[in-house]
C-alpha cells in the first residue's frame, strides 16, 4: 500500500494538472538538495534562508531572499544550506498563463528564456510586498471565486512585473558564451530522456529540430554551438546516445525488440534494425544472442 506521503503527491501533481497552477508555503525542512523534473510547469519561489542553486550550467550561492524563475525546458537543482528555510512557492504551466495567441511567451522573457536571469536578490520591503501577494494568492486559491484563473493570472504577472523592474543577480559561475551555455542545457536535456524506463512512455525528442523547438532557438544555430564546442555536431550526440541506450536495453530489459524500437521513437522496427546495423555493424537480434 503506497505511503501518505506518496498518496498527498499523487493527489498534488493531479490538481496541479487540473488547474495548471499551485501556490504553497514552504515550510522549513533543514538542509536538502531537490532535482526537479516536474517538466510541464514553471516555477516562481520566493526563499529566505542560505542556499545554492544549480541552474543549466551556472551555480548561484545566496544567503537572505531571493526571488527565482525556473523554466521547465532547464534542469536545475536547489541545494537547501541553511536550517531555517520558508518562503513561497507558484507553479504553473504555460497553457494555464498564455491565454491568447498574442500574449508573449514564458520561454523568451528575459526571467525564463535559456542564458536569461532567474534569479534577484530581494530586500526587506520588496520581500513583505511579495509575501503579501503569495499569500493573496494561497487564499484566492481556496475560493469558489468564478473568475479565480484570472486573478492568479493578474497575481503571477504582478509578480513577473515586480521582478523585471529589479536588478538581476550577477554573482553566477558562468560559461564563457552563449554558444557554451546553449550546449550545456542541450546535452542536459538529452540525457534527462534517458533512462527510459517503460515502453508505454517513447522518447519524445530525437532529432536536432525537435531539441531546437524544444529549446526555442533556431536548429542551425544549435548545430553550430554543439559543433564548436563539442566538436560533434547535433545530431551525431544524439545518435550516440540511442545507439547506448538501445544496447542497454537489449542487454539488460525482456522487452521484445519491437517494444525497444517504439520506446526509442521508432514506427516500424525495420527503421531501428537498420539504424541499429548501420551505427553498430550489427543488429539487434545478434547482440542480444550474444549476451545470452
Amino acid at each position: 500500500m503506497p505511503d501518505k506521503s506518496v498518496r498527498q503527491l499523487s493527489q498534488f501533481n493531479n490538481e496541479l494538472k487540473l488547474k495548471g497552477f499551485n501556490v504553497f508555503q514552504i515550510e522549513s525542512d533543514g538542509a536538502a538538495t531537490r532535482i526537479y523534473s516536474r517538466k510541464d510547469f514553471y516555477k516562481i519561489c520566493l526563499t529566505t534562508g542560505k542556499s545554492k542553486i544549480h541552474y543549466a550550467d551556472r551555480s548561484f550561492e545566496q544567503e537572505g531572499t531571493i526571488l527565482f524563475f525556473g523554466n521547465p525546458h532547464i534542469p536545475y537543482s536547489w541545494e537547501t544550506i541553511s536550517t531555517s528555510y520558508v518562503g513561497y512557492t507558484c507553479l504553473f504551466s504555460e497553457g494555464f498563463f498564455k491565454t491568447s495567441e498574442r500574449s508573449e511567451s514564458l520561454p523568451h522573457s528575459p526571467l525564463f528564456k535559456i542564458g536569461g536571469t532567474p534569479i534577484l536578490k530581494i530586500d526587506e520591503p520588496q520581500r513583505l510586498f511579495l509575501n503579501t501577494i503569495f499569500q493573496r494568492m494561497i487564499e484566492e486559491q481556496k475560493s469558489d471565486y468564478a473568475y479565480k484563473g484570472d486573478l492568479m493570472r493578474n497575481y503571477i504577472n504582478l509578480i513577473i512585473h515586480e521582478a523585471l523592474k529589479l536588478q538581476p543577480s550577477e554573482h553566477f559561475d558562468q560559461h564563457k558564451n552563449a554558444a557554451a551555455r546553449l550546449t550545456s542545457v542541450f546535452l542536459e536535456l538529452l540525457e534527462r530522456q534517458f533512462p527510459i524506463e517503460s515502453s508505454d512512455n517513447p522518447l519524445r525528442l530525437r532529432t536536432a529540430q525537435d531539441f531546437a523547438h524544444h529549446l526555442h532557438v533556431h536548429v542551425n544555430y544549435l548545430n553550430r554551438a554543439v559543433k564548436e564546442v563539442t566538436g560533434k555536431s547535433t545530431t551525431t550526440h544524439i545518435t550516440e546516445r540511442i545507439v547506448s541506450e538501445a544496447k542497454a536495453l537489449l542487454q539488460h530489459t525482456g522487452w521484445n525488440i519491437a517494444d525497444i524500437a517504439y520506446a526509442l521513437g521508432f514506427e516500424y522496427t525495420t527503421y531501428f534494425n537498420n539504424f541499429f546495423k548501420k551505427l553498430t555493424g550489427t543488429n539487434p537480434k545478434t547482440l542480444r544472442l550474444q549476451e545470452v
